[in-house]
């Protein structure tokens, strides 16, 4: 039974206080793939992880999250928004309470793993509730906005609150941000925010849940290896059965009464011209920002406090701008905000192609500023981009979608992005030996029992390495960010300003006289 006729057509104080509750596990969710990049360092001193494992310990968060989402999404459906939520917010605690104490990687990874779980169960309940709890299109558009500042707010505290707390206590501080956290989701959603349960959610299909695991992670996984070492015999076929499982699910989806996922929304063009955008700028982001805090305190001699307070003016200049823009979206064609954004982060990307593993600082900074604040215009307008050129009865599975790009973007960014400057890393330590050859972590403690001159010349040599994987990276990722500021041109320019939904003609092909009409009135 659908609790939305409980709802007032305009939004009361329980709504808004429902919202602000809403937002914490938002900021959390978003906060926990971010907080450890600068605590990565510790624990490679601490658990002594392989690279590989080292990148699982960043990534696998993101990567389980982003593949149950539209499970989660289409289970939320049919047993009730709240209750997942309350679920998932559970899990993720317990998770992080694991993740904390983990004694070796092996377990650090397995509760990231969980919490990945628990965050994919939460993640579409907010936004799908959020679409419900507010009727008016005002106060929707006001508050999906805020969802989507408490986005940007999550990714950009992660490695300020990771820096104040390896200030003065050890790595794992890091996990338990969490717990206080949903705990108090526990308490005050069930008498905040009500239940909603679609009227006619379909039956959850396991095969399809099987299939969109078996095309999602193998190909993730593909990619990674690929970028890594090239072509091997690993990474192909492991692509192209990610690729293979892809076909069959979207075959199967076409097939069934009740998908678990409706993949004819994608033949919406502002849908899947969205959802595309967002991909490109949180792959390019999510890669460069963890090889920018690992340049600050490898490279640049920071300490965990004041990498944070380094990232901390961009981490203000992304809120303001994720909050001023949607009113600026009521004057202002969303495509050319969000284009204007990407190019303005294409030329922070540049800037950081230059930096030098001597004296880089001023010049690693003045490129983050510039493109960190840039991608807050996407972040801003999107989510409500998505949901709007969705049936209202597919608002759900449209805000697990989105969920899904955000996400996987920012894990695929850690993979790819990451293991680009792995391998530039590798390539310019190649006669090095050990731990020194694999990672500049592994260098600078093996650095610690060699004598002085030798350690000087092996520390600077892996510097110089690490900043050239940087430079590297930077490279994809501008040219990912520019491509993301011309897609939103090509795909996004006839959503007029101010719109607070988007009718289906602006996304699918329409050659009728009325779609002619439609499109000249835009």
């Amino acid at each position: 039974m659908s609790a939305f006729t409980e709802i007032p057509e305009r939004a009361g104080t329980r709504q808004w206080l429902g919202l602000a509750v809403l937002l914490l596990p938002t900021v959390l969710l978003f906060l926990t793939m971010t907080v450890l990049f600068l605590a990565t360092p510790y624990i490679a001193a601490d658990l002594a992880p392989s690279s590989g494992q080292l990148l699982w310990i960043n990534d696998i968060y993101g990567f389980v999250m982003a593949g149950f989402l539209v499970t989660m999404g289409t289970l939320g459906d049919r047993l009730g928004r709240r209750r997942l939520l309350l679920a998932g917010a559970a899990l993720f605690g317990v998770a992080s309470v694991l993740a904390a104490f983990a004694p070796g990687p092996e377990l650090l990874i397995a509760s990231r793993a969980l919490m990945g779980l628990g965050a994919a169960a939460v993640m579409p309940a907010t936004l799908s509730l959020i679409t419900t709890m507010f009727r008016d299109d005002r106060q929707r558009a006001t508050a999906i906005g805020l969802w989507a500042a408490s986005v940007s707010a999550g990714v950009a505290l992660g490695p300020l609150l990771g820096g104040l707390m390896l200030a003065s206590l050890w790595w794992g501080a890091s996990m338990l941000i969490g717990v206080p956290v949903m705990l108090l989701v526990v308490l005050a959603v069930p008498v905040l925010v009500p239940e909603y349960r679609a009227p006619a959610a379909g039956r959850l299909d396991p095969i399809s849940v099987a299939l969109s695991l078996a095309a999602l992670l193998p190909f993730v996984y593909g990619v990674k290896k690929l970028a890594e070492a090239g072509p091997t015999a690993t990474s192909v076929p492991t692509l192209l059965a990610g690729v293979l499982f892809a076909v069959v699910f979207v075959r199967r989806q076409l097939r069934l009464a009740d998908p678990l996922l409706d993949v004819r929304l994608f033949a919406n063009r502002t849908f899947s011209g969205s959802l595309g955008v967002y991909m490109l700028a949180a792959i390019a982001l999510g890669g460069v920002y963890l090889l920018f805090t690992q340049y600050l305190q490898l490279v640049a001699a920071q300490s965990p406090l004041a990498a944070g307070l380094w990232i901390l003016p961009a981490a203000i200049g992304l809120v303001i701008v994720s909050t001023v823009t949607p009113a600026l979206a009521r004057r202002v064609r969303p495509a050319y905000l969000i284009a204007a954004g990407l190019a303005v982060s294409t030329v922070g990307y540049l800037v950081l192609t230059q930096v030098e593993s001597v004296a880089g600082l001023p010049l690693l900074i003045v490129g983050f500023y510039v493109l960190y604040p840039g991608i807050a215009p996407a972040m801003a307008l999107i989510p409500g981009l998505v949901i709007g050129a969705a049936p209202a009865e597919k608002a759900g599975a449209a805000s697990a979608v989105n969920s899904t790009a955000s996400d996987l973007g920012v894990a695929l960014g850690v993979a790819l992005l990451g293991s680009v400057g792995a391998a530039v890393y590798r390539a310019g330590m190649s006669e090095s030996t050990g731990e020194a050859a694999e990672t500049l972590p592994g260098a600078l403690s093996s650095a610690e029992s060699l004598p002085a001159e030798v350690a000087d010349s092996v520390v600077a040599a892996a510097r110089d390495a690490f900043t050239s994987g940087l430079n590297a990276a930077a490279w994809t990722a501008a040219v990912l960010s520019a491509a993301g500021a011309v897609l939103a041109v090509a795909l996004l320019r006839r959503i007029p300003a101010g719109a607070t939904s988007v009718p289906d003609s602006y996304g699918v092909e329409d050659n009728s006289a009325e779609g002619d009409r439609e499109r000249a009135a835009v």
